[in-house]
């Protein structure tokens, strides 16, 4: 039997990836009536996934790469962080092109896009480059013929120091003329209807907030606005749900280890 949390007046554990992507989502959730109501936890990705998986939380905006991991979940919104193509901030770096890459460093704080960057090598690239989990401040190391997958603001950054970037949401949409999904709203048992309409009216408030969202942004790597409307797609459509299960079920072929 599933224990109705808003009944019982407890406080819902919401994970959120900290990074400029998610500006959008926070900024309707921080405004609505909800604050009250939940505990907001901000956290790289992978975190994130951990604390869903150990229910250290409730509900998090996690990489959709720990979906099969879970014992039970359910996507609770109609947001997501999404992109049409290209996403800008998930993406393959080097000084070299991708044909003489010799070893592929992988960002720690991911699971979706490090996953979607071993698919897009296999069918995609076809390239067989071994790879390896990178440590924090791996930057320094893309340099030679050695690549690295970078997420995030990091990733923002780095696209002024890269002579060569292959942007992961691109390259799915050239693999499989599909959106793509990084990260959804998705909760490990199941949550009052109420709330949960809620929930997905704040994400719709933020996302329809995008200039209030620019005015609290301060960020030089690369424009907020071009970000939040052109690479990043916050609508969870039916294509994008499409790509998600495209996305699922190659890793769950085992594509991918």
């Amino acid at each position: 039997m599933h224990t109705n949390l808003v009944e019982l007046d407890k406080r819902i554990r919401i994970g959120a990836v900290s990074y400029l992507n998610t500006h959008p989502l926070l900024y309707g959730l921080k405004r609505s009536e909800l604050i009250d109501k939940m505990e907001l936890i901000e956290e790289y990705p992978s975190k994130i996934a951990d604390m869903l998986l150990n229910d250290e939380i409730d509900i998090g905006l996690v990489p959709v790469a720990v979906i099969p991991l879970m014992k039970e979940h359910h996507i609770i919104t109609d947001y997501c962080i999404g992109t049409e193509g290209e996403v800008a901030s998930v993406a393959l770096f080097s000084q070299s092109p991708i044909e003489k890459t010799e070893r592929i460093l992988l960002d720690y704080q991911s699971r979706t896009s490090v996953a979607l960057a071993k698919i897009l090598l296999k069918y995609h690239w076809k390239l067989d480059i071994p790879v390896e989990d990178a440590k924090e401040d791996f930057g320094e190391q893309i340099q030679g013929n050695i690549a690295g997958v970078m997420i995030g603001d990091r990733a923002l950054e780095q696209r002024k120091r890269s002579a060569y970037i292959y942007d992961l949401g691109l390259a799915w949409k050239e693999m499989t003329g599909l959106p793509f999904v990084f990260a959804a709203w998705v909760a490990n048992k199941k949550l009052d209807e109420g709330f949960i309409n809620e929930f997905n009216a704040a994400n719709k408030y933020g996302v329809a907030h995008i200039k209030e969202v620019l005015a609290e942004s301060h960020f030089n790597g690369y424009d907020l606005e071009t970000y939040y409307t052109k690479n990043i797609s916050y609508r969870l459509t039916d294509k994008k749900r499409e790509a998600l299960q495209k996305f699922l079920g190659l890793l769950k072929e085992g594509t991918v280890s």
